[in-house]
């Protein structure tokens, strides 16, 4: 979503979906980039995306469990997110079962094995706790606007390979023997939903530019565009293999 430099109907859109999913669903997941940028101070707290902040806070105390993969740009103040929203946050890939589906959710980034490589340096140096203590010591809004002007290339427009990087890194997991059915990341920007291995990969793209998301059902998964009529298009659907169908009624989808 990339609150902060996303279009301001784009965030009531996400809000129109957000408040609508306790009639339709029964959990969420984040895949990470929530906000263009996202720091906890021990006594402020980023004013952007306050809305959609309160809307995730509904949903858990309405009993929708919320899961959050933190991304590249909102990784810094997970327990502050978690502590006010109730959602539960990680910044490692996550694996588990949504209703029968075995999903392996991760947000993407540095994920590519030789392209990513000096991001990945970069970002132990970012997350380090000196690096996050020491960026504390500034103030909010000269921190903000340096981070913001510093993200610049990596939120615009869609990963140069056309997602197909994070698509070869999905369909190997998903050919790993005793690997996961569902492979969902974030990051590229590049919506998609296709079988890869022996499963199905996806990827919601950015709802900032696409509105799209991805709707997880008992024994298929559809790519959808959201639309104000509510009448939501649906633009693919992966349907699970009978051979790795789990029970019906496996009751882990209510805790994600």
């Amino acid at each position: 979503m990339h609150l902060g430099v996303a279009p301001s109907e784009a965030e009531r859109a996400l809000l129109h979906l957000l408040r609508g999913l306790p009639s339709r669903g029964r959990s969420l997941v984040i895949m990470g980039d929530l906000f263009d940028f996202w720091f906890s101070w021990r006594h402020v707290m980023p004013r952007t995306g306050f809305r959609v902040l309160a809307a995730l806070a509904d949903l858990h105390d309405a009993g929708i469990p919320v899961l959050w993969i933190g991304g590249n740009h909102d990784c810094w103040g997970g327990a502050a997110l978690q502590a006010e929203t109730g959602a539960q946050y990680t910044l490692e890939p996550w694996r588990g079962r949504i209703g029968p589906w075995d999903a392996l959710l991760a947000h993407g980034d540095g994920l590519r094995e030789v392209e990513d490589a000096p991001y990945r340096r970069l970002r132990n140096v970012l997350r380090h706790r000196w690096s996050i203590a020491a960026y504390s010591w500034l103030h909010p809004d000269f921190a903000s606007r340096l981070a913001m002007a510093s993200s610049q290339t990596s939120r615009k427009g869609r990963a140069l390979d056309g997602g197909a990087g994070l698509l070869a890194v999905g369909t190997r997991q998903l050919e790993t023997p005793g690997g996961p059915d569902l492979v969902l990341h974030g990051h590229s920007h590049v919506p998609m939903l296709v079988p890869a291995g022996r499963g199905t990969y996806g990827n919601a793209g950015a709802w900032y530019l696409d509105r799209q998301y991805l709707l997880i059902e008992e024994r298929q998964v559809s790519r959808r565009q959201w639309c104000d009529t509510g009448a939501d298009v649906v633009l693919d659907v992966a349907t699970m293999p009978n051979e790795h169908a789990a029970s019906a009624h496996d009751p882990v989808i209510r805790r994600v």
